[in-house]
This record gives C-alpha cells, structure tokens and sequence, in this order.
C-alpha cells in the first residue's frame, strides 16, 4: 500500500500522468528534439506546435521499428497534414519511402483520405478531423499496422516495405497544430 501511495504521490508532484514506457515527443511547447525539413513556418502558438504556410515537416532525430506512438492534432477543414512512419530518408520524406498515415478531408482522390495509410490501406470509416482536436494513434508492429482515429479502428493492415525509421510530422497546406505526440516501443 505504501508503494501506492508513493506511485500517486509521485504523479501528483510532478505532474505527470504518463504511463511508464511512454515518451514524450513534443509537448506543445518547443521544437525542442526535432529536425525541420522543409520551409513550413513551425511555430509555438498557445500550447501546440503549428504552421500555416511553406511545406515541411518536423522529424525525430532517432528511427523506430515497432513503436506505438499517439499524437493529438488539430487542423482546419482545408488541411492537407500528417504523420509519416518508419521515414526511411528522413532529408526527403515520401510515401514512397516511408508509410505516410494521412490527415487530408478534402483529398481529391479520397481512397487515401483521413485515416488511411496512403498506398497501403484505406480507412473503413469516414472521420473528418477539420475544426477540432483529434487523437490519432499509430501501431507498428514488425509488418502489422493498426490506425485509430478518435477511438475508430480506421486501418488494420500488414505491409513489409520499410521495416524502421524517423516520424515525421507533415505540414502540407492550411492550419495544422499538434500539442501531444508520445511514443512507446513495443
């Protein structure tokens, strides 16, 4: 019991209720540990990270294999963003060379739209993500990959294409922000 109290008491003075495993990858308040690949204005506006203009990305300095990372985001309605995995050229990030999950409502061909894995799988649900915080969480696992956007499953899928990597978040066009992105390895 004693153990207990220290745990709660522990999370109470620091703060934090993070999970032992997870790590914290950008928390809304610096760009602080990610490389900028691109000319996307990133900036630090009321507690999340975002970019209005250019194209870019922000990418981990460390590849990952089998991780299962969670990233909260909020984009307006015109939004092309999202979070590409397992980069394998982490100077010039694809779909080609890496598994881009998409956050993109208005993609002109939208097989590949919100949800998906782009060339991999498509979402089987239709969730748009402009105009409010959304919770995307990423699974990759050896080649087993499940997507869930605000707690619907949109993908689950196997691909053997890229087997590590850096994440890379995307900046493409509109408003994109993300204040959470936590990873875990697996």
């Amino acid at each position: 019991m004693t153990r207990l109290i220290a745990i709660a008491l522990g999370l109470m003075l620091t703060g934090s209720a993070q999970a032992p495993g997870w790590t914290t990858l950008l928390d809304g308040t610096s760009l602080r540990g990610w490389n900028v690949v691109g000319d996307a204005n990133w900036q630090v506006v009321d507690g999340a990270v975002q970019a209005s203009r250019g194209t870019g990305f922000l990418v981990t300095p460390m590849a990952y294999r089998d991780f299962q990372v969670i990233a909260e985001l909020w984009v307006d309605d015109d939004a092309n963003s999202g979070v590409f995995i397992r980069c394998t050229d982490p100077a010039m990030i694809t779909a080609m060379n890496a598994y881009e999950v998409n956050i993109f409502d208005k993609r002109p061909d939208p097989a590949y739209r919100t949800g998906a894995i782009v060339n991999v799988a498509m979402p089987s649900a239709t969730i748009n993500a402009g105009g409010k915080w959304n919770t995307l969480d990423i699974t990759a696992q050896g080649t087993k990959f499940t997507v869930v956007l605000n707690g619907t499953r949109t993908v689950e899928a196997q691909d053997d294409k890229f087997a590590n990597g850096r994440i890379a978040l995307q900046y493409g066009a509109g408003v994109v922000k993300f204040r959470s992105v936590r990873i875990r390895a697996l």
